[in-house]
């Protein structure tokens, strides 16, 4: 009779088990149908917005309308990228060219190819109204102001588009900040931002767009805090304390961010979530797993921890190197929301991660601009 008992045993705990991740999943659905996600960092390609291939089907891309559908992504940051390049006339011309073909590919796909599934917003206000139609968001943010040149009304004419944030550098130092991949050769321009750039930062402020620091060096990041009067973002980065590089803040910087009022938007991109353990999985993928879910939670558990719950929200990196085990594409959205469940957040909390904190910077950057332009 043991035997038998032992397996009878056996199969009521898996039983259990299974209720247990039943009940978890039933959760954690019902959570994620009724929070509003938003992941603010997808980069594009302007070749996925033509007519006949495009975001309305299923791309081979992380990102498009189907794979949101899916997943139950709510909102998509498409970005307008620049690369860094040569930081006179000629180069900025190119930059100009380049960003606005980007903002034009996003403005197709939400006026032309798919109005009826997806719209721009450019508030919170608007991002709720077009979720109650049954529709998707797009929002729009700048990655490197590098295209600005070194005329400051470009600003205005990157917001009238749609843009709501923008960094002032990327990989690479630039007309207006130094980037954190000085940090790699020991080099700097402009030991942080310049003139220009804070004159960059005062019209952000007074427009009303939200200042991203993911890629300035962490002197550009203190400077740029402190001439600010709004509370900024990093669209896309991690904690260096869990992972070394420097892409990611370290506690001081977490610290700047919570002082200011700002959020840090956790990035789902390997290196940055577990440099080690992406290592080891890249010398023997059969021996050692993937960076997954799980490591991309325990950086939202430390940021949670270190600044506080009302400092923490969630991008992906897609279509620029981003995706973990667990959260490949859009389609995997849900997963997200199941491993914060799994942590045991509350569904407040979870709101305020997926885009309570980013949608609550967005309106103080916007309430700041209409102080600032009542004023004149």
């Amino acid at each position: 009779m043991r035997p038998v008992f032992y397996l009878f045993y056996f199969l009521f705990i898996i039983s259990c088990i299974n209720d247990h991740n039943n009940e978890l999943i039933n959760k954690a659905k019902k959570i994620h149908e009724r929070v509003i996600s938003i992941d603010t960092h997808n980069d594009i390609d302007v070749k996925n917005f033509k007519s006949t291939y495009n975001y309305s089907i299923d791309t081979k891309n992380q990102v498009n309308l189907p794979k949101m559908i899916k997943g139950g992504l709510d909102v998509s940051w498409l970005i307008v990228y620049t690369k860094q390049g040569p930081i006179d006339n000629k180069g900025y011309l190119s930059a100009k060219e380049n960003a606005f073909s980007k903002f034009n590919a996003i403005h197709r796909l939400v006026y032309l190819y798919a109005p009826d599934q997806i719209e721009l917003a450019r508030s919170s206000n608007e991002v709720k109204q077009i979720i109650e139609k049954g529709k998707k968001v797009a929002m729009i943010g700048v990655e490197n102001a590098y295209p600005i040149g070194l005329d400051t009304a470009y600003v205005k004419k990157f917001y009238d588009m749609g843009a709501r944030y923008m960094s002032l550098a990327h990989n690479g130092h630039n007309q207006l900040s130094d980037s954190n991949t000085g940090e790699f050769d020991n080099t700097n321009l402009n030991n942080g931002i310049s003139e220009l750039g804070k004159q960059v930062i005062e019209k952000m402020n007074y427009y009303g767009m939200m200042i991203d620091i993911s890629h300035p060096s962490k002197e550009a990041i203190r400077q740029t805090i402190q001439h600010t009067k709004a509370p900024v973002i990093a669209s896309h980065s991690s904690a260096r304390h869990l992972s070394d590089h420097p892409r990611n803040l370290d506690d001081e910087q977490l610290k700047w961010v919570k002082e200011n009022g700002g959020v840090v938007q956790v990035v789902a991109l390997d290196e940055f979530l577990n440099k080690t353990k992406h290592k080891a999985h890249l010398e023997n993928p059969k021996l050692n797993p993937p960076v997954d879910l799980s490591d991309f939670v325990d950086h939202i558990d430390y940021i949670k921890n270190l600044i506080g719950i009302d400092h923490v929200g969630i991008s992906s990196d897609f279509d620029g190197g981003g995706g973990i085990e667990g959260w490949q594409d859009a389609s995997q959205t849900f997963n997200v929301t199941l491993e914060l469940v799994k942590r045991g957040y509350s569904e407040n909390e979870i709101n305020k991660i997926w885009s309570g904190n980013l949608l609550r910077v967005l309106d103080e950057t916007e309430k700041l601009a209409k102080t600032l332009q009542k004023k004149n």
